[in-house]
């Protein structure tokens, strides 16, 4: 079996996605979304490498759920499906985004708590907000849906990932959304930005329960330790909200909920406050996955346990204990970005 060159495969990669907005579009969505779910159940059935870290991944957060060490190996593979189908579906949506009015994105979005209200009042008032999410349904929706409640328009990061067209293609894509799009690397480090966005009162929304700077925060996800981006830093350093969020999809639109502010630490040093709020970002996060584990796209690793010790840099500081389960410290807003195997090209930081 002939084994296709890196930049062939690139090259394939990229007609790929383009084909995926300009003719996925013009067939009527029953058929689409029965050729995606087609495919999702063939990925399912070959148990590849992704799918097999897909559940490791939702093995965690059976566990986390249950308060159960054991778990039933028919129900983690149904989960497992559920989460292929789900993932589908977010392509799918992803690919027919541009289409789909904006009025049916914001009738369709069921909404939980006052969160929404919090926001814009810190907004109207002048203050930045950070949005922070997991890989956890559509952000993508989710951003057209804040943007069209009042919002205004957002920034968020872009992970550059290979082929440069696929990146350049998820760029255009998200700004004609009303994005803006920061790139995580080739030029200068997003943060000061994205701190001056903050400090004018606008809003940034970052995906954040996975480290790819390798300059994340150690926290407890899902009950196992893990490494998420340092989202929380930019709160410490400009005075925004810092309110995480979840999305998750429904069968007759979305669902997501924006929680409390999580605050900033009134003692302590800087890393010790970055830590500290890391890790009540990572409690709200372990209760949103495990409440909604079939929308969990995580096809990467991203405890420690599974990844590879001589890459992982030291903790700056010891990450603080996770408090009693299901702890929230506060509640939680939406985020944005992605990376492969979990996303489309973007994601965190700082």
């Amino acid at each position: 079996m002939a084994v296709l060159s890196p930049r062939l495969s690139e090259r394939l990669t990229g007609v790929a996605y383009q084909l995926g907005w300009k003719v996925i579009c013009r067939f009527p969505e029953p058929w689409v979304r029965w050729v995606f779910m087609a495919v999702a159940g063939v990925a399912w059935r070959r148990q590849g490498p992704k799918v097999q870290v897909l559940e490791a991944n939702l093995r965690r957060a059976l566990i986390y759920r249950d308060g159960d060490p054991v778990v039933d190996g028919k129900e983690l593979r149904a989960v497992s499906r559920a989460a292929l189908r789900s993932y589908a579906r977010y392509w799918l949506e992803v690919f027919r985004l541009p289409m789909i009015p904006v009025e049916r994105i914001v009738s369709g979005m069921h909404f939980r708590g006052p969160g929404k209200e919090t926001m814009l009042a810190h907004l109207k008032a002048g203050r930045g907000v950070v949005i922070a999410l997991p890989h956890l349904g559509n952000f993508e929706q989710a951003g057209v849906w804040v943007i069209a409640s009042g919002a205004g328009t957002f920034t968020t990061v872009a992970e550059r990932l290979k082929p440069e067209s696929v990146y350049e293609s998820f760029v255009r894509f998200r700004q004609t959304l009303g994005f803006e799009v920061l790139p995580l690397t080739g030029g200068a480090s997003p943060f000061g930005t994205l701190a001056a966005r903050l400090r004018s009162g606008h809003l940034v929304c970052l995906v954040s329960d996975r480290d790819l700077k390798e300059t994340g925060i150690e926290v407890e996800l899902l009950g196992e330790k893990a490494r998420i981006a340092a989202t929380a830093a930019l709160a410490v350093h400009t005075g925004a909200a810092l309110m995480p969020t979840a999305t998750w999809f429904e069968e007759d639109g979305w669902g997501a909920c924006i929680y409390d502010e999580i605050l900033v630490p009134t003692s302590g040093t800087r890393a010790e406050k970055v830590a500290a709020m890391s890790q009540q970002l990572a409690n709200v996060f372990s209760a949103a996955i495990a409440e909604h584990p079939q929308d969990w796209h995580m096809l990467q690793r991203v405890f420690l346990a599974d990844l590879d010790p001589a890459r992982l840099p030291p903790p700056s500081v010891p990450p603080p204990s996770r408090g009693a389960r299901g702890d929230t410290g506060g509640r939680a807003a939406p985020s944005y970005g992605g990376s492969p195997g979990g996303r489309p090209p973007g994601e965190t930081l700082p």
